[in-house]
């Protein structure tokens, strides 16, 4: 699960199905209060904001109220229930209150919630379509920090399995005001949908550009402005081939045959609102020893389902429910220099050099600079330690 700093400097997240853990000493020690009545309740994908007006708002999955009766000979479970809740806290999660199940439908999981600049709270969630089944996605919107939801349109593209169709979304608000979903497919892709008018309505989905295997990714705007994207790419990497699953060797999963590949995990950086993205870079990979031999079902080497928590600025936690990865990164170690500092090659024996004050949208007038070079670029970076960092190929050997 992630982790939010709430407003007071507290670090809070959710465990064992019934807790919220809040520690005052940077996750040194914890202490722990209950959600919900374990007796009826088992929460299950939790997604959870504190919002500018301080309520902590959660959504999440009912494992207590689960009923799956899949049958292969129609491809379906007509009966299925996984309800989605909404609960929220008034105190800094000491208590909670005002818990409502949104739907009873199967919900696949629940993958992101975000508050807008109007201070709407918004987040996504699912349902199992049948005859045959498949799943689809929606979002939900409260515009009274979680006191009442107005239900989204329902995006749906068939499918045929207990995988199959729009699944797992997660959410980002736009610098234009429009709210983006990135939906988990098994079409070798992420799909996308916009929503003008805070969650309420989407587009139709379409295919995005960002290659995946058939899992979810998480994405979130960071302190910097930059967008960060995590997830399993459609390939490990250096490969173009992988044992697909799905399709006619079992339908029951989907109805066309996928990606699963769920043990390299990958970031990239955005800094224009996911137009354009940095190559990626895996962070995390599962151990191949002597005796490893590549299997898709083998959830305990999946490293799967992340989540993006920046609890101090330039300094990202990923965590995944899959694999129980947990690491923090330095946002400087993978980005280019915040004030689009831009060296230039050329073929008079030193670099120019040119600068932007707004995110690399205009550039001044290239200067010589004192830094010899060949005619080869250069590579230029900011390291955690804050030090400027460049490589190149001088003018003449040494």
């Amino acid at each position: 699960v992630p982790y939010i700093r709430l407003k007071n400097g507290e670090i809070f997240t959710v465990t064992s199905g019934q807790n919220a853990s809040i520690s005052k000493d940077e996750g040194k020690t914890w202490n722990n209060y209950p959600i919900v009545d374990k007796e009826n309740f088992i929460i299950s994908s939790p997604v959870f904001i504190e919002t500018r007006n301080g309520v902590i708002i959660m959504a999440f999955m009912n494992f207590k109220e689960k009923y799956w009766d899949w049958d292969k000979k129609i491809i379906d479970a007509p009966h299925a229930v996984l309800p989605t809740y909404t609960i929220r806290s008034l105190d800094g999660g000491k208590t909670w209150q005002g818990v409502q199940k949104l739907h009873d439908d199967w919900t696949g999981a629940i993958r992101s919630i975000i508050e807008t600049r109007k201070g709407e709270v918004i987040f996504s969630s699912m349902m199992l379509k049948h005859n045959p089944a498949h799943h689809t996605v929606l979002t939900y919107t409260s515009k009274d920090n979680g006191l009442s939801w107005i239900r989204s349109n329902i995006l749906e593209m068939g499918g045929s399995g207990d995988h199959s169709g729009l699944m797992e979304s997660t959410l980002l608000e736009l610098n234009d005001g429009r709210i983006w979903q990135l939906i988990r497919t098994n079409w070798g892709y992420f799909y996308e949908s916009f929503s003008k008018n805070g969650g309420k309505n989407w587009s139709k989905p379409r295919k995005t550009s960002i290659d995946a295997s058939s899992s979810p990714a998480a994405l979130s705007r960071l302190k910097s402005g930059r967008l960060l994207l995590v997830w399993n790419r459609m390939y490990q990497e250096g490969q173009n081939s992988i044992p697909l699953l799905g399709g006619e060797q079992n339908p029951n999963l989907s109805e066309v045959a996928a990606s699963w590949q769920r043990e390299e995990l990958a970031i990239a950086f955005s800094d224009n609102d996911g137009k354009n993205w940095t190559q990626p870079v895996v962070i995390a990979k599962t151990n191949k020893d002597s005796l490893y031999k590549y299997n898709p079902w083998d959830s305990k080497k999946w490293l799967a389902y992340p989540h993006i928590s920046e609890l101090d600025s330039g300094k990202i936690r990923i965590t995944t429910d899959f694999g129980g990865l947990h690491i923090e990164i330095n946002e400087s170690d993978f980005v280019n220099l915040s004030n689009g500092d831009f060296f230039i090659r050329t073929n008079r024996g030193v670099f120019h050099e040119s600068f932007s004050r707004n995110d690399g949208v205009k550039w001044s007038k290239p200067q010589k600079t004192i830094i010899d070079a060949s005619s080869s670029p250069a590579a230029l970076a900011r390291p955690s330690s804050g030090r400027l960092v460049i490589v190149r190929n001088r003018r003449s050997p040494l």
